[in-house]
């Protein structure tokens, strides 16, 4: 009986639904003839604009990009189904306004926040008003100190020469293809996890194992990432209240991140509790140690930062060692740098990597790792361009359609130019000067109060892998030699369809 009444519940909550779909069906030719056009998407009564973004579910990000960057002040408004609209901006006053000026008016909103709190918690990402300014002057004090510097530095390097390293070294001698894409994840992996936990989970070995709680942050990231694809949070909502379908594996993923992560945050209490003069370098014990020892707290907020720093470096370096590849010339660039350092440059060393440093910046202009954040309107607003903003619009800027405004970057913005972030330094001649882009027309490390704090950690990571590999190693596309642009996709971070497969070749120095 109890079966019954809740097949019959279920029925009459996915009818709508099942009518939606049915629309769906017969304009689905209608809206595919659309969806190569740069105009606004047609929108319908009831459901607005969906005919064409289900037609583009699988280009959103590039989909957007086009209309958005063909639109007037660099700002459209997208017709929801049942009445909501979501306001996309390439426009930087646009994101100055709500990422600084009005910071109070956009929030995370109660929808991303609603829709991520299963993995996330209360969690510094997931968080707004007071639980979000506390955990971020926490974090700020933290970060700006030398001995986590020296912290990430030591734990970089150790996984850079113990472990990557070798693993290019060996696939080099045995002329075997890498998923390039794979291993900088599992480097980034281990090297978030040994920062903000403490822990090393071992992901990237010779034998590239399966680790259980990164296959279970894995599942948790994309899963809770295809929520905001849903027409309706209803739908994941009734799957998960019916424990069905990918919110199944979504609660077992969550589940396992979060008691593996509970379970360490009580052993580092203990280790800390016996023994008080422990010195350890990782954001867990830096929390627990200055006082804050509320488990769910320390839990949300640890696993925050490993999200942020699990996929950001690694999608950039993936996008990065590909187009390095594409450009010879930018290559040779790289390497003049890297030789005039040592073997194992220090810290201020990689820093003064202007050129390379001139590279990656580029190549997240065109690939950024983030490449949309969307923020929730408080309450009603108007933007610099005069788009009204009701109580609870999303608003949605987009730092992938802003590096590819030809306004901006000229006419030449498809091109791969590291250049076009240096000038001549006229102090010292023949060497380049890194010209910093406004944070509000390079959004790639957010702006405002909410920028990044791990950006300067994040630079320096990459730098370090740029010079470790390129030093002994030529990066080559084993998919016909490079000559196929891989496919960009998105989840939360960005990453390459398929992966990136690549021939490693020891360099010969001439």
């Amino acid at each position: 009986m109890l079966n019954i009444e809740i097949s019959s519940s279920l029925l009459f909550c996915l009818l709508p639904l099942f009518l939606l779909f049915l629309i769906s069906f017969i304009f689905t030719f209608r809206s595919s003839k659309e969806s190569s056009s740069e105009q606004l998407p047609r929108s319908y009564p009831v459901i607005g604009s969906y005919l064409s973004v289900l037609a583009n579910k699988d280009r959103l990000i590039q989909w957007t990009s086009d209309i958005v960057r063909s639109s007037p002040n660099l700002t459209f408004t997208l017709r929801r189904p049942l009445g909501y609209c979501q306001v996309y901006t390439a426009n930087p006053a646009t994101v100055q306004h709500i990422l600084k000026s009005h910071f109070s008016v956009y929030e995370k909103g109660d929808i991303f926040r609603a829709t991520l709190s299963d993995f996330l918690g209360d969690g510094i990402f997931n968080a707004d008003g007071d639980k979000w300014k506390f955990q971020r002057q926490m974090s700020s004090h933290e970060f700006n100190t030398k001995s986590l510097r020296k912290y990430v530095e030591t734990v970089v390097d150790t996984e850079l020469s113990q472990r990557l390293i070798p693993i290019l070294a060996a696939a080099a001698a045995d002329k075997t293809v890498l998923d390039f894409q794979d291993i900088l994840q599992r480097f980034a992996f281990d090297n978030i996890c040994k920062i903000a936990f403490g822990y090393d989970p071992q992901y990237l070995l010779p034998s590239l194992p399966v680790a259980e709680f990164a296959v279970a942050f894995e599942n948790a990231t994309r899963i809770s990432s295809d929520r905001f694809s849903s027409p309706f949070p209803l739908i994941w909502k009734i799957k998960r209240a019916l424990n069905i379908g990918a919110e199944k594996k979504l609660s077992s993923a969550v589940r396992h991140v979060r008691e593996f992560a509970q379970e360490i945050v009580k052993e580092k209490k203990q280790e800390l509790k016996e023994n008080s003069e422990l010195e350890s370098g990782d954001l867990l014990s830096r929390f627990l140690s200055s006082g804050h020892s509320d488990e769910t707290f320390v839990t949300d907020i640890v696993i925050s930062f490993i999200l942020a720093g699990r996929d950001t470096t690694s999608a950039a370096l993936t996008w990065f060692f590909w187009l390095v590849y594409s450009h010879p010339e930018v290559e040779k660039g790289i390497l003049r740098e890297i030789r005039e350092k040592s073997e194992s440059p220090l810290y201020d060393e990689v820093k003064d990597m202007t050129y390379t440093h001139a590279s990656l910046c580029e190549t997240m202009r065109l690939y950024p790792p983030v490449p949309s954040d969307t923020k929730e309107a408080a309450k009603d607003d108007v933007l610099p361009d005069g788009t009204v903003v009701r109580k609870g619009t999303r608003v949605t800027y987009h730092p992938y359609a802003m590096g590819r405004v030809e306004a901006e970057w000229g006419s030449d913005w498809e091109s791969f130019r590291p250049e076009r972030w240096l000038e001549r330094d006229a102090q010292s001649p023949g060497k380049w000067k890194f010209v910093a882009k406004d944070s509000y027309h390079y959004p790639v490390f957010q702006a405002g109060p909410r920028i990044c704090l791990g950006k300067e950690f994040a630079f320096l990571q990459m730098q370090r892998v740029v010079a470790g590999v390129l030093r002994q190693f030529r990066v080559v596309p084993a998919t016909q030699e490079g000559g196929v642009e891989p496919v960009f996709i998105s989840y939360l971070t960005t990453k390459m369809k398929g992966g990136f497969p690549v021939r490693i070749l020891e360099r010969v120095i001439n």
